[in-house]
């Protein structure tokens, strides 16, 4: 049964077994057509924890970057990108296990445990760690990782919605909703486009 909302109890185990420096670990886009997948690692400081932490995609945009500006100013806060070219050479699941070692790695204090979403651990992770299923809705520290990496994707992509107008990123985050379907046929290939992805690597394979 899912929690009604996240809490300290697994970071506050992994303390009990003599963990000092526990961080959460999430990624945001594996689905999309266009663009990186975007890792967040976070340590908490369990004596300065925002309220209304939870998962990313249960929170208004507004009050996603409100939190993840908090998050900045009283936690341990990485974030790191896995790019298309990663995506295409060696698949979106390793992909974004490799942004979520990076982020790791970019912490400010070495994390020696980490609570990571999903079922299965980054095979190059060097620390101890749990993998966690819909982790963003059980721990406090996963849900703040879940929106860091939200918030920040989501300007990723309105920065590469301006380079590249008429595909929706600034709105569709690089998923592929009708209008970006459309645009991919009207407009084509762009270099931030998934190739291996497969309404991508069709319109490639037809173009050849």
């Amino acid at each position: 049964m899912t929690k009604p909302a996240p809490d300290f109890l697994l970071e506050s185990a992994a303390f009990d077994r003599g963990a000092f420096y526990v961080c959460g670990v999430d990624e945001v886009g594996r689905g999309p057509l266009a663009g990186p997948v975007t890792a967040a690692a976070v340590r908490l400081d369990p004596n300065n924890i925002p309220k209304g932490l939870n998962d990313s995609k249960k929170l208004s945009a507004k009050r996603r970057e409100a939190l993840s500006a908090e998050l900045y100013e009283c936690a341990d806060v990485s974030v790191a990108h896995a790019t298309v070219q990663e995506i295409d050479q060696i698949n979106i699941l390793r992909a974004s296990h490799l942004a979520m070692c990076r982020a790791i790695a970019g912490l400010a204090g070495r994390a020696d445990f980490a609570l990571i979403d999903g079922n299965l651990l980054p095979r190059d992770l060097t620390i101890p760690a749990a993998a966690i299923v819909k982790g963003d809705t059980q721990s406090l520290s996963i849900s703040a990782a879940s929106i860091v990496a939200k918030v920040c994707r989501d300007l990723v992509m309105v920065d590469l919605a301006q380079q590249h107008p008429g595909y929706g990123w600034e709105t569709n985050a690089g998923y592929g909703t009708a209008m970006h379907l459309s645009a991919l046929r009207n407009i084509g290939v762009t270099p931030h486009h998934r190739q291996t992805f497969k309404p991508i690597h069709n319109i490639l394979y037809q173009e050849k």
